[in-house]
């Protein structure tokens, strides 16, 4: 049975859901990463890169690998891979994600495996800042980034809220699979034209929500 729509909870993803940051943030964030494990690890690039990809690959951010094998501080890391020239020509928004977002009924929350300046200045830059109750970065889950269950936990502690009813909405598959085995229905924003069984919604863009309310 749905649920009312006054009492949905709607956790949002941020990069590549509520943005795209596939043509130029990504591509900047992951350079920025290569160079500080080139840096700090003492590697070459080649190494550097293969660390990257198989701690993201493998702990769903490349920031855990590297607390966990080589003791990382994870303010640092973050605070030098996240700095932008021009965050805001580099920042590729969909049209009337604002009006969207307020026509969706619910508490809404951001809940992201980015800092939250990197997070809080997308946000801002947006103009959807105000349109969230709270934005759960991976400092604020106590680096715990998703698809690990604790970070999920964490925020539903904090915000004192029951998961049945949560909608995530995310383009990583392995966020959503946690996201539904926890009791929470899923949205997939992906151009895919598969979708898994914990999967309860695809869309090819997150403006397409409201019309897709009953079925969550």
């Amino acid at each position: 049975m749905a649920l009312k729509v006054s009492s949905r909870v709607w956790l949002f993803d941020l990069d590549n859901t509520l943005h795209n940051a596939t043509p130029h943030i990504f591509p900047h964030i992951n350079r920025s990463m290569v160079s500080y494990i080139c840096e700090h690890l003492s590697v070459d690039e080649f190494e550097a890169t293969r660390l990257r990809q198989e701690y993201w690959q493998r702990y769903g951010a490349t920031l855990l690998g590297l607390m966990r094998h080589h003791g990382t501080d994870p303010h640092h890391f973050l605070r030098h891979t996240h700095q932008f020239p021009d965050l805001k020509h580099m920042l590729v928004l969909e049209r009337g994600l604002k009006a969207m977002l307020r026509r969706l009924p619910g508490r809404k929350f951001v809940f992201s495996n980015a800092p939250l300046r990197y997070s809080e200045a997308i946000l801002e830059l947006a103009g959807i800042e105000t349109c969230f109750d709270a934005v759960y970065s991976v400092e604020r889950i106590r680096f715990q980034p998703k698809p690990a269950v604790g970070g999920f936990r964490y925020l539903l502690r904090s915000e004192r809220l029951h998961a049945h009813r949560c909608i995530m909405v995310e383009d990583s598959l392995a966020n959503l699979q946690t996201a539904k085995r926890l009791g929470m229905k899923t949205v997939w924003v992906s151009g895919s034209t598969r979708q898994p069984s914990w999967v309860d919604q695809r869309l090819v863009s997150v403006l397409d929500l409201p019309r897709h309310l009953q079925r969550l």
